[in-house]
């Protein structure tokens, strides 16, 4: 089996976005009146799109949601989007899927618009083939559609190719949902146990055993 394009997560899988991503939350709950619980709970918005965690997470209605996704960005755009590092053993594991001839791809739940400007940030933007994700009106959010923008852009057409690297649950439903294969990390925000339940074709602990584990299927 050789994998000619590998989707990557962004926050949980290329970089540590914890940070930045519940200080926005902490602000958009404070802004509107709402407790503000321990890190351990606000690491559920890691990874899932914003809107229908706080949705959920509060019991609010789409509409006030939407509003504290906006209070959130007022937070995030300026400071969150930096209090993020890359995960070591990242920019190694890029830089050997590119020299294999891989097709590397970012395919995240964030906006568009703030992955780029990560990627840029953090100088690997230049190992992306292509960077995908959500639109900042809230459209393309689930991550099947993110995959299926991707892997449009790509012109990837034969899926057996084609495998989804991902933290969460979301990352490994989206790859099924898309008939794509996926690998699932345990270095990021997500559980063994819910990256199992969720049935992924391979996991990973580190960064080093992604390249390992791909360069070896490509063999």
């Amino acid at each position: 089996m050789r994998y000619q394009t590998v989707l990557l997560d962004l926050d949980g899988t290329i970089t540590d976005s914890g940070p930045g991503i519940m200080g926005g939350v902490r602000y958009a709950l404070e802004k509107h009146g709402m407790d503000v619980p321990g890190d351990e709970r606000l690491r559920a918005f890691i990874g899932p799109p914003l809107k229908e965690q706080f949705r959920d997470f509060c019991g609010i209605a789409d509409e006030e949601a939407a509003e504290m996704v906006s209070s959130y960005r007022e937070y995030y755009s300026e400071r969150g989007i930096f209090e993020n590092r890359v995960y070591d053993g990242v920019v190694p594991l890029l830089k050997r899927l590119k020299d294999a001839g891989i097709t590397v791809a970012m395919a995240t739940s964030k906006p568009e618009e703030y992955a780029v400007q990560i990627a840029e940030h953090f100088g690997i933007a230049g190992y992306f083939d292509f960077i995908g994700g959500a639109l900042m009106d809230g459209r393309r959010t689930e991550k099947s559609e993110v995959i299926e923008y991707v892997l449009a852009s790509c012109r990837a057409k034969d899926r057996s190719t084609v495998i989804m690297v991902g933290d969460r649950r979301y990352d490994i439903e989206g790859a099924k949902k898309a008939g794509l294969h996926s690998l699932g990390v345990l270095y990021g925000y997500g559980s063994r146990e819910e990256l199992e339940s969720a049935g992924p074709d391979y996991i990973a602990a580190t960064p080093e055993e992604i390249g390992e584990l791909l360069c070896r299927i490509d063999q």
